[in-house]
């Protein structure tokens, strides 16, 4: 080849693992992982992790428990700094970052076991989540001075706007730890949310929630995509809801990714059926 068509040929990196909505193709995906892993006293807990998220995308991580899922969102959130591989969040490289800088990057996360400050108000749970957007100065906070005030009534009014979300507003001055279950579960996600984030990871949104409850986390998850125009990925054990609302479906086993598709895709691969309902004997 001569110098001449060498310029002229621009090769670039076509990632076959990639499938993402047709709305998402011609941005920037919001999430990259790129042959991840991570052992520990070596063990693979993940192998040769990849997968990419639309811009705006409701994705679904599934698989047995004890399959790695919820070590992968360790691992994107910076929890767990990889063995092997590359995570890019918005085209840019975590490698080194901690959870707060990932944070700020634009991740954020739910958990399987809900971590909320039980003794605080609703609304400061929320307003924690604010922090990112705090733009006084410690010497404004010392003497309450006016932009301390104007920035604390725009932190209460954000707050209600997110808690509305999931019609909480009423809620605001309650304890956390006196909620019921579902309301926790709820407030974790307004406090995820209130970070700014460009992907939303739910660790078992629907877990304890009856099917009303998660009728409802259905509806609220497409809105909260609609409306923040972010991505969402979820892990999650109950069926109908992953069916229901995932666009892409990855599917881990011992730590590796063993399909992924639509929903469609999934619910007929041999593969997963065999991974979740075990090999039929004589076959």
């Amino acid at each position: 080849m001569t110098q001449r068509q060498n310029e002229k040929t621009r090769m670039v990196p076509v990632p076959t693992y990639a499938i993402v909505p047709e709305r998402d193709v011609d941005k920037r995906p919001v999430l990259e992982a790129r042959h991840l892993g991570i052992e520990f006293g070596g063990l693979k807990a993940v192998e040769d992790f990849n997968m990419i998220v639309g811009r705006t995308e409701i994705a679904g991580l599934i698989g047995p428990n004890g399959a790695g899922k919820t070590t992968v969102f360790n691992l994107l959130t910076k929890v767990y700094q990889p063995t092997s591989g590359t995570i890019l969040i918005d085209g840019k490289d975590t490698a080194g970052m901690n959870t707060v800088q990932a944070n700020k990057l634009g991740i954020a996360r739910t958990f399987q076991n809900i971590r909320l400050f039980s003794n605080m108000s609703v609304e400061d749970n929320v307003r924690i989540g604010l922090h990112n957007q705090v733009k006084y100065g410690m010497f404004s906070g010392i003497f309450r001075l006016p932009a301390y005030w104007r920035q604390e009534k725009r932190q209460h009014e954000q707050a209600l706007e997110l808690l509305s979300i999931f019609d909480m507003q009423d809620m605001a001055s309650v304890k956390a730890g006196s909620l019921p279950y579902g309301a926790q579960r709820r407030l974790e996600i307004v406090r995820a949310l209130a970070t700014n984030p460009l992907l939303l990871l739910l660790d078992e949104p629907a877990a304890g929630m009856n099917p009303h409850e998660t009728e409802e986390l259905m509806e609220n998850i497409i809105k909260i995509r609609d409306k923040f125009q972010i991505a969402v990925m979820l892990i999650e054990h109950d069926m109908n809801l992953v069916m229901g609302i995932c666009e892409g479906i990855c599917v881990l086993n011992y730590g590796r990714i063993i399909a992924k598709g639509t929903a469609e895709e999934i619910q007929s691969n041999p593969t997963v059926i065999e991974a979740y309902l075990g090999k039929r004997k004589g076959a």
